[in-house]
């Protein structure tokens, strides 16, 4: 009895003792979600910039300039004396409104009030912190941002839908620098 168990066990422990075998994938991804998105971006961004050239070329008071960033903009006023313009931290006052691209507005510079806003440290959409950089003390400059550089896809889930390209009209009131005994 004792010689039927152990030959028992032994057989038991040998064939329980097999390696797992590795599980092969059920299905093969193969990145087409990603290369269509891609496309539809693409297609997107041209159409919006295919509206503001067009909106640009209609315009023939105003001298566009193209940012390096996507956007165009023009100065309604410049500063020609040599100026400074905003870096990292400084703090700025501005008014500003918002517009879509037929020139109905969104949002006006009474309902958005005079912003307070610390260079790159605090929330603003990515046109208009990198149009503020380009300003001067005293300035007002019209942008005219296309739905990547303002806000996206998401909008701003009150007023300013998905995918739709703005015109802001800026005023940078003052630029206070960064301190630099600041620890």
């Amino acid at each position: 009895m004792k010689l039927t168990l152990s030959i028992f066990c032994l057989v038991v422990l040998l064939t329980s003792c097999k390696t797992p075998e590795a599980r092969k994938p059920v299905n093969i991804k193969s990145g087409s979600f990603i290369s269509k998105s891609i496309d539809r971006n693409k297609q997107l961004a041209a159409k919006e910039e295919a509206r503001i050239q067009k909106i640009i070329k209609n315009d023939t008071v105003n001298n566009y300039i193209a940012s390096e960033t996507g956007f165009w903009y023009y100065y309604n006023k410049k500063d020609t004396i040599a100026g400074i313009t905003p870096k990292f931290g400084d703090i700025v006052t501005f008014n500003y409104n918002i517009k879509d691209l037929s020139g109905n507005i969104i949002y006006s510079q009474q309902e958005l009030d005079t912003i307070s806003y610390r260079i790159d440290k605090q929330e603003l959409f990515l046109g208009l912190r990198e149009g503020i950089k380009l300003m001067k003390q005293g300035e007002m400059v019209t942008f005219l941002f296309p739905s990547y550089q303002a806000y996206g896809y998401y909008g701003d889930d009150y007023k300013i839908g998905t995918n739709i390209p703005l015109i802001s009209e800026v005023k940078l009131n003052t630029i206070t620098k960064e301190s630099t005994t600041e620890n």
